[in-house]
């Protein structure tokens, strides 16, 4: 019979998913982690309802609540779980998801997309720039690619046709955010929005570079404060030895 995991790490998207690696990696060193994946086909409606609701026929087959962490759309799914379920979730953590919850890499592409008479391409060209920093061209074509799966395959509540939102609030359990400070779609000021909605027991911690996805060019130093989250809220961790993790780009 297989353990019940402590933590659950959240996938709405098959292509974004490598960059969760290298944190998921250490992670599970420390403590029982497993990944709930939510990949949407091409003829599904794009809706993140299904997605909860499939969260939901998992978690309610549980025993005992536990800790969801997500990064950009797939943390908005653990936040409007949490908000639904609160008994369910013993803490949420949100990598990339300010106070308005549905802007993220996708939102920015969307409105380049209606404002500038560029191509597809051209405008993930320049998000590859926004979101990684300058790169080869080998390195560009390989995230462009990376970027255009994310487009067609995540459930966003984005399009061509209308960007959704929702009214910033807060969540009935624990809550972790964390940003990176130089995060040219998740600014400084989305993250901090959160502070108006904190409990007592609730965090913000920024990585000091990084950008949209600062897990994964800092997973170690991401680590450690959500690992003391995670002991401040019950959470007994493992011993390991500390290794480097090499990078995929």
């Amino acid at each position: 019979m297989s353990k019940i995991p402590d933590v659950l790490w959240l996938n709405t998207s098959p292509s974004l998913q490598v960059f969760d690696r290298r944190l998921i990696n250490y992670l599970s060193r420390k403590v029982l982690i497993a990944e709930w994946d939510y990949f949407q086909t091409a003829d599904e409606p794009c809706t993140l309802d299904i997605a909860v609701t499939l969260l939901h026929d998992y978690l309610k087959s549980l025993n005992k609540p536990i800790h969801l962490i997500g990064h950009s759309t797939s943390g908005l799914v653990g936040l409007i779980y949490a908000r639904k379920y609160p008994e369910r979730v013993k803490s949420l953590t949100l990598l990339s998801v300010g106070v308005h919850p549905t802007i993220d890499w996708q939102a920015h592409y969307y409105v380049h997309r209606h404002l500038l008479p560029c191509s597809r391409q051209v405008i993930l060209i320049n998000m590859v720039k926004s979101l990684f920093g300058e790169q080869d061209k080998k390195n560009t074509q390989n995230l462009v690619r990376i970027l255009e799966k994310d487009l067609d395959l995540s459930p966003s509540p984005h399009s061509l046709l209308r960007r959704q939102s929702m009214v910033p609030r807060g969540v009935p359990v624990p809550l972790m955010v964390c940003g990176g400070n130089d995060d040219p779609i998740i600014d400084p000021n989305l993250i901090g929005g959160w502070q108006a909605f904190l409990k007592p027991e609730d965090r913000i911690w920024e990585c000091p570079e990084g950008g949209y996805f600062f897990h994964h060019f800092y997973p170690l130093n991401v680590a450690q404060p959500l690992l003391e989250f995670w002991q401040n809220n019950t959470l007994v961790l493992s011993d390991i030895t500390q290794e480097p993790i090499a990078s995929i780009i």
